[in-house]
């Protein structure tokens, strides 16, 4: 079900998926920037804060065989413990728990944005969705730097698949943190119960999100 998008097209066997990833954290750790970097290779140091919930959409020719199409949803800072999380959370196969590095009360509402993700959205088969964790703005690094053993322990123990230094700025791990997640969601996308019958249906019934998707599609 390709629709010309590079060696893909034509086919038979080509598959396209749609994935949908949350990117939340705390106010101001950079999460708006992070997906600008990612889905546009812009930087700015002077983007407002978000309100409520913003979307970006990123292609992805995964292999020849697959087309990979990840629905970022940049939740705000504010919104962790809203009632509308949930519905931002409804679905969602992997997620971005992002902190500032120059900002130690952010590194401390990590575990809490785990918590409220976990108690919000599980995989089909129960599991948590893979969550990896950035320590982002590395490019301002101060004395207070993350140790990469805490750092690895702490990953396992809060549940994350992993983390990354990142710089939005700098263009530090964006990408290689993405291919990361999007590792983990197929792997265990092939867990997933009628995998064969989900393929090319959209996942979402947000109308924007499907104009969107179509856009990028044929």
């Amino acid at each position: 079900m390709a629709g010309g998008e590079g060696p893909v097209a034509g086919a038979a066997e080509c598959r396209e998926h749609l994935f949908k990833v949350l990117v939340i954290g705390e106010l101001g750790v950079g999460k708006t920037s992070i997906i600008k970097r990612y889905v546009h290779q812009l930087f700015s140091q002077h983007y407002r804060a978000t309100i409520g919930v913003d979307f970006a959409l990123k292609v992805i020719n995964w292999d020849s065989k697959t087309l990979v199409r990840l629905q970022l949803w940049d939740i705000a800072g504010q919104e962790r413990f809203g009632n509308m999380t949930r519905v931002y959370y409804k679905e969602a196969v992997g997620a971005f728990v992002v902190f500032d590095v120059t900002r130690g009360s952010t590194f401390e509402a990590v575990s809490k944005w785990k918590h409220d993700l976990d108690s919000k959205v599980l995989l089909p088969n129960g599991s948590p969705i893979p969550a990896v964790l950035l320590a982002n703005k590395c490019d301002q690094k101060k004395d207070g730097s993350q140790n990469p053993s805490q750092m690895d322990q702490f990953c396992r123990e809060g549940g994350f698949v992993g983390w990354f230094e990142t710089s939005a700025k700098d263009n530090i791990n964006i990408d290689e943190a993405a291919r990361f997640l999007v590792e983990n969601i197929l792997a265990n996308y092939k867990t997933f119960p009628n995998e064969e019958n989900d393929v090319g249906k959209p996942k979402l019934d947000l109308d924007p999100l499907k104009a969107e998707s179509k856009s990028q599609c044929c």
